[in-house]
């Protein structure tokens, strides 16, 4: 009976887990978990950890998600790929079966390199494209 009444004491007032208990007091979890189930409390316990557990978990993810946005919204390829997506967005809703050169070259910026002489964006010479990928751009 002393062992019971301390299993519930560190269940219930220490707020101690069932594999902490068991591991303190040398003894198989199913030894504590059945002196738990005895007493009347342990449900009710029970649903208020869980409970605890899911707004915990809650929290954390929330903090992660707001952390990992700010963190995004700092980095400057975060910006580009949104300027990106949004020029694609309203190229796309005012399509007519092509895009511009300009947009073309926007998406595509690493196999253009600007020519001063010429002032434009030329096709970067180990680049192979098809025939209707514009080679030359002028801006």
């Amino acid at each position: 009976m002393e062992r019971d009444k301390i299993i519930l004491e560190l269940y219930f007032v220490h707020k101690m887990k069932q594999k902490q208990i068991a591991e303190k007091l040398n003894i198989s979890k199913y030894i504590v978990s059945r002196v738990l189930r005895s007493d009347g409390r342990y449900y009710e316990e029970k649903k208020a950890r869980v409970k605890e557990s899911e707004k915990k978990h809650r929290e954390k993810t929330s903090k992660y998600i707001t952390e990992k946005r700010a963190k995004e919204r700092n980095n400057n390829e975060y910006e580009a790929v949104e300027k990106q997506h949004i020029q694609a967005s309203l190229e796309l809703s005012n399509m007519k079966g092509y895009i511009s050169n300009k947009a073309f070259r926007d998406w595509n910026s690493s196999i253009y390199k600007y020519d001063k002489k010429t002032k434009s964006y030329k096709l970067k010479s180990n680049i192979v494209a098809t025939s209707d990928v514009p080679k030359s751009i002028k801006w």
